[in-house]
Formats: structure tokens, C-alpha cells, sequence
């Protein structure tokens, strides 16, 4: 049971993170946030190894160039989901979220040269049309596309993620997956949140720095995770993501979901839970 409590507590860190960066993206750019983001994951990353040396594992790595292109990855999927979520609710986003195992099953055919059964891009198929009915009405109502397709650039980008932790699965330590993640993305931010720095008052930075405990909290308890438990007890329980998002919708900005929405995410849940199957059957 530890595997799937830390899975739904990950997902739950997530999907605060996510909801507190909505609440933060209409008074500051999205360089500013994931910056201190990252820089938070960083100080806490050091100040648990100052009071417990050696906390986490090693910081070095075998593999560099495979935990930048992971960094890389994660600021993208990062920065996609952000400027996502300013304009489309919570659980639309999480919809598109939801195609990143399809994504993953064409890297790794593409990647790893892993064998497809036939029957598993059909499925893939029926998961994006359900995102495509999810869209639908807010498309019709003169949405952003923008916004859908910063979503799709996260989930592209989140799908890279996982085809990487794939290849890093047999490398131990913790520590490293926070300083090779959050030390290349605040580099690569730090420019671009001095050219346009909004001082925050106390209570944002309160609240921006947050984000990183909620981040490096999340990224920990979804590590662990997957080495208590099989991907297999797991998988299923990342749906449980969408009630989050739709909880937060509703209580921070009185959002109930649309029959869409609900429709759709239907569709997407049945389809990954059916691509799953046609995998174990093969």
C-alpha cells in the first residue's frame, strides 16, 4: 500500500502546485515562477544535506547529458502547463495531460524500438478524441487554441520525461533527481526573470515559495513510489489526478465541470486503462 499512497499523494502535490501557479501566473511570468520554484527545491535540497550529510544519495551522475535532456524536458513541460492554466481551467488541462502514456508508447516505439501491438495506437487514437470533445465547447465559445496547444507542448514534454526516467531507472538516489532537474532550469530561467522581475509582496513569496516545496515534495513521494510498487498498481491511479483538478476548480474559482469535460475524460480514462491491458496481454 505504500506505493499507491505515495502515488496519490504526489498527485495531490501536483495538482496544488499547479493550482497555486494558476493563482500566481496573472501577476508574474512564468521564468519568475519556475525560477523560484527551483531555486526553493535547490535551498531545500542543500539544507537537508548540511543537517544530514549525504542525504539522498550522490549528487554525481554517470549519465549528464541524459539528466539535461530530463531537465530540459521538465522545464518545457513546466512552462507549457503554466501558460496553459492561465486561460483554461484545471481539468481541461489535466485532460491533455492524461495522452502523455499514449506519447510515451510512440517514444518508446520511435526510441527504445519497443514493439506495439496493433490494438494499442487504436486506443491511442480513441484517448485523443476524447481530449478533442473535452476542447470542443471551448473552442466553440472562442477559446485560446494557444492555450491547448501550450498544454500539448507540456504533455509532449512530460512524455520525454518519463521515456527518460526509463532509460535512468537503475541509477539510485534521490538527490541528484532534484539538482540535475532544478540547477539547469534555474539557469537557463535566471535572465529571463531579471528582464521582467515583478517584486513579490510577503504573502506571494509565501506562496511562490510554495511551489518548490510542493514540486521537490512530489517529485520525491512519485520516485519512491514507483520502486515500492509496479507501474502496473500505479498507472490507474494517476486518473486520480482529474478529481483533483476538478475540486480545485471548483473551490478557488466556482468552476463545476462541463458534461464535456466529464464525457471526455470518460474516454480518455477507458482508453489508457484498455492500452494498459493490450500491453499486458502481448
Amino acid at each position: 500500500m505504500q506505493g499507491s499512497v505515495l502515488m496519490l499523494a504526489a498527485l495531490g502535490l501536483f495538482a496544488t502546485l499547479d493550482a497555486n501557479s494558476k493563482l500566481l501566473a496573472g501577476s508574474y511570468t512564468v521564468a519568475q515562477v519556475v525560477l523560484i520554484r527551483h531555486l526553493v527545491m535547490l535551498a531545500l535540497l542543500f539544507g537537508g544535506r548540511a543537517l544530514r550529510p549525504g542525504l539522498g544519495g550522490e549528487l554525481g551522475t554517470r549519465h549528464p547529458w541524459l539528466h539535461l535532456l530530463r531537465a530540459a524536458a521538465m522545464l518545457g513541460s513546466a512552462i507549457g502547463f503554466f501558460q496553459a492554466l492561465r486561460e483554461i481551467p484545471l481539468a481541461e488541462g489535466y485532460l491533455v495531460y492524461f495522452t502523455a502514456p499514449f506519447m510515451t508508447l510512440g517514444l518508446a516505439a520511435l526510441v527504445l524500438r519497443e514493439a506495439m501491438p496493433g490494438r494499442v495506437w487504436l486506443w491511442s487514437a480513441v484517448g485523443f478524441s476524447g481530449v478533442l470533445v473535452a476542447m470542443a465547447p471551448g473552442l466553440q465559445a472562442g477559446g485560446s487554441l494557444l492555450a491547448y496547444a501550450y498544454a500539448l507542448l507540456g504533455t509532449v514534454s512530460y512524455a520525454i520525461v518519463l521515456t527518460v526516467n526509463r532509460w535512468l531507472r537503475h541509477e539510485a538516489g534521490l538527490s541528484k533527481l532534484i539538482l540535475w532537474s532544478a540547477l539547469p532550469g534555474a539557469l537557463v530561467l535566471a535572465p529571463f526573470a531579471a528582464m521582467e522581475w515583478v517584486p513579490p509582496s510577503a504573502g506571494d513569496w509565501l506562496a511562490l515559495s510554495a511551489n518548490g516545496v510542493f514540486a521537490g515534495a512530489a517529485t520525491i513521494c512519485l520516485s519512491v513510489a514507483f520502486r515500492r510498487a509496479s507501474v502496473a498498481q500505479l498507472a490507474p491511479l494517476e486518473f486520480s489526478a482529474l478529481v483533483w483538478a476538478m475540486l480545485a476548480d471548483f473551490l478557488l474559482w466556482s468552476r463545476l465541470p462541463e458534461i464535456t469535460t466529464l464525457a471526455g475524460g470518460a474516454i480518455v480514462v477507458v482508453a489508457c486503462l484498455m492500452s494498459q491491458r493490450v500491453q499486458k496481454e502481448a
